[in-house]
């Protein structure tokens, strides 16, 4: 199994004993980056969409 992660979290925000976390989140591959929010034993997982519905795509300086 690869040690490279795919996975990137590049921001995050709130606490979970308040009003949950909030983070996002870029794959290293294809540039997509995801919105998670995790409040209390639930979570959700969806693309960030920019205003015309596309997937918002970060490029990263450093892939690795």
């Amino acid at each position: 199994m690869s040690k490279c992660q795919r996975f990137i979290k590049v921001y995050q925000e709130g606490n979970q004993l308040s009003d949950g976390i909030r983070q996002l989140i870029v794959d290293k591959e294809t540039g997509v980056t995801y919105f998670f929010n995790i409040y209390g034993n639930a979570g959700g997982l969806t693309p960030l969409l920019d205003r015309d519905g596309k997937p918002v795509i970060t490029i990263l300086e450093n892939k690795s």
